[in-house]
């Protein structure tokens, strides 16, 4: 009786071993980043909704456009290019202004969200450091934010641009004069530069706070990210009645101090200079603000890496 063998063949062969696939840190740091804009809708979908209400005020505005054009020879050329340029201004300040608002209120819940619904534990249960987490959050409003503001922006001002031209063609005006003073590549260029210069980097050390924060705090996340700035300021006044605090804090967000990256002018699109790019990227302010920024994100790195769900 012959006696059938069991083993498998190729068993008695030495076993290869696998090497686990090592992804890039890149890779994971991309898929970090959609996850977020998978996840929250409303980076991109505010924006849009402030463009498309703002689209629809101007296009009712439209039906009074020929007779601005009418009257624009009584006007000097100073007072006709700001009142063509005007609504294309207004546009990119709200829009913008839609995209900083969004950004707060996301670092404000992206590290505190995770660990409220509890998320955080599946999260960390994939091979994703908090190191890329954290960057990955923090691309969000320095980095994707101001490019959708542009984009919107940018389409935004192409449509009014186009609907104008529209009306006034049917009414039998000339479009030159609206087309000499909206230069729109010009303004693109200025805004693209507005937006990464000055949302992206100038903004970075509030985004890095506030991520901070939404690490750190059980809950009232925006209460702990506010009081402690209020506090300083409020101290200094007490103390030594003077108001630098409150100043720097002003001059951080707002338009007024020297080494921001525009002013309310420059956002309507004044030409582009190389020796203004180059002295916003060797200003003090800049690099003391990035090196505030990258101190908070490491300790946000640190506290998501030792805190748990709440």
């Amino acid at each position: 009786m012959t006696t059938q063998s069991n083993a498998i063949p190729g068993s008695t062969q030495e076993s290869q071993v696998l090497a686990p696939t090592v992804i890039p840190a890149t890779r994971i740091l991309y898929w970090s980043v959609r996850r977020e804009l998978w996840e929250n809708r409303s980076v991109y979908l505010a924006p849009l909704g402030v463009a498309a209400i703002f689209l629809i005020g101007f296009l009712i505005s439209l039906f009074r456009l020929p007779e601005k054009m009418r009257g624009a020879s009584a006007l000097t050329p100073m007072q006709l290019h700001e009142l063509i340029e005007r609504p294309y201004t207004y546009a990119a300040l709200l829009i913008m202004g839609s995209g900083f608002v969004v950004a707060l209120f996301y670092c404000l819940d992206a590290l505190h969200g995770e660990r409220h619904d509890r998320s955080v534990l599946f999260w960390k249960s994939l091979p994703v450091s908090d190191l890329t987490t954290v960057l990955s959050k923090a691309t969000i409003p320095m980095v994707i934010i101001p490019l959708l503001s542009f984009a919107i922006t940018v389409a935004t001002q192409w449509l009014m641009l186009m609907f104008s031209t529209l009306v006034l063609l049917g009414n039998g005006q000339s479009v030159s004069l609206l087309w000499m003073h909206v230069p729109l590549f010009q303004m693109s260029l200025m805004l693209l530069y507005h937006l990464l210069a000055g949302h992206g980097l100038w903004y970075a050390p509030i985004y890095a706070w506030v991520l901070m924060v939404s690490a750190w705090a059980r809950r009232a996340t925006f209460l702990w990210a506010a009081l402690p700035l209020v506090a300083i300021g409020f101290l200094e006044k007490v103390a030594f009645n003077t108001a630098h605090f409150g100043a720097f804090l002003g001059g951080r967000v707002g338009p007024g101090a020297e080494d921001m990256p525009y002013t309310v002018d420059s956002i309507s699109m004044a030409p582009l200079a190389l020796h203004t790019v180059l002295r916003f990227l060797s200003s003090p302010g800049l690099w003391i603000g990035l090196m505030f920024a990258a101190a908070f994100l490491a300790v946000a790195v640190r506290l998501r890496h030792n805190r748990g769900p709440v």
